[in-house]
């Protein structure tokens, strides 16, 4: 006797497992792609759970600032408070750190590399990101030991700290510990330490570790004023590994150096908002997307339109799969 299999719509899944499931799909595919499927998929892709991790750094280095900071924005605002992580690197404008840090209640992982934050932009901001426990500042060069305290004063939480820099902005300059001392005075909870290239000293890096006692990881490749004897580190510290300082492979510049000559005019994010509309939406389904991403996974152009108030926008839908 053969059994009755009933086939049931994808589009009768509630929009929270809908969510779930496209959070294993690539950002381009969550933008671009499951918008134009259907209704039911467009909502649920514009819902918090696709968007409580949130990783741009590889794009945000071909993104113009201002475009950069829409998109951020758009993505943020979905997540609807939920945000756990962000990986974005470039940012520039004092704006967006502070809206970033107004939607940080449940922000846990923070990378911001290669950013213009300034200390007063921190001191700022600090206050607000209470619940991070990791946080990415390297190649922030418009920070330093005032901003590293303040950050370490208001994330209590705070167990990893990147902080590496790149080689040919500390080259010839002498050794400072303020940073180091900055760490050690604020950061107790460290487990996991990165100071790549930084411009510290031996005194520096044993202040941090007489004041971390945590410290499980510490990254000082490059860091050629430092100088630690093995048998010491492991008598006082044998659960802590230290990398560095010598560097026994190449400098990975993770794209310091891969996206300087991006051209004004094309390989970038480009967002048409229409009339500032967040909500529900319309998305021509032409052929204008073909082509756009090429073998790099760069988003070469891409325009949205946002219409609020249209009432039968759903006869545009093609029905769910």
């Amino acid at each position: 006797m053969e059994e009755a299999f009933e086939f049931r719509s994808w589009a009768e899944l509630i929009p929270d497992a809908l969510g779930v499931i496209f959070t294993n799909l690539s950002l381009q595919d969550r933008v671009t792609v499951i918008p134009r499927v259907c209704k039911s998929w467009a909502n649920a892709v514009t819902g918090p759970y696709c968007w409580q991790e949130i990783d741009i750094k590889d794009w945000s280095s071909r993104c113009q600032p201002d475009q950069l900071d829409r998109l951020l924005e758009m993505l943020i605002t979905r997540s609807c408070g939920s945000l756990r992580k962000l990986s974005v690197s470039g940012l520039q404008t004092e704006s967006i750190f502070t809206f970033i840090a107004e939607n940080a209640c449940s922000l846990q992982t923070l990378r911001l590399p290669r950013s213009s934050m300034s200390d007063a932009i921190v001191e700022q901001i600090a206050g607000r990101l209470s619940m991070i426990s990791f946080l990415d500042v390297s190649y922030c060069i418009k920070i330093g030991p005032y901003a590293l305290e303040m950050i370490g004063k208001n994330c209590k939480l705070l167990e990893g700290l990147c902080r590496n820099m790149h080689p040919l902005d500390t080259a010839g300059k002498p050794y400072q510990d303020d940073e180091a001392y900055a760490i050690s005075s604020t950061m107790p909870k460290l487990k996991h330490l990165e100071m790549a290239y930084h411009l510290i000293s031996t005194s520096g890096v044993l202040q941090i570790l007489a004041n971390c006692p945590k410290l499980e990881f510490l990254d000082q490749r490059g860091c050629w004023g430092v100088t630690l004897d093995n048998m010491f580190l492991k008598q006082k510290f044998p659960k802590l590994k230290v990398l560095g300082p010598f560097v026994l492979d190449t400098y990975e510049s993770d794209g310091w150096d891969d996206f300087s000559d991006v051209s004004d005019a094309s390989e970038y994010l480009a967002w048409d908002f229409v009339a500032g509309g967040m909500g529900e939406y319309y998305v021509d389904d032409s052929d204008s997307y073909d082509g756009m991403w090429d073998d790099e996974g760069r988003l070469d152009e891409l325009h949205f339109g946002f219409y609020e108030g249209i009432e039968d926008a759903g006869m545009y839908w093609p029905p769910s799969p």
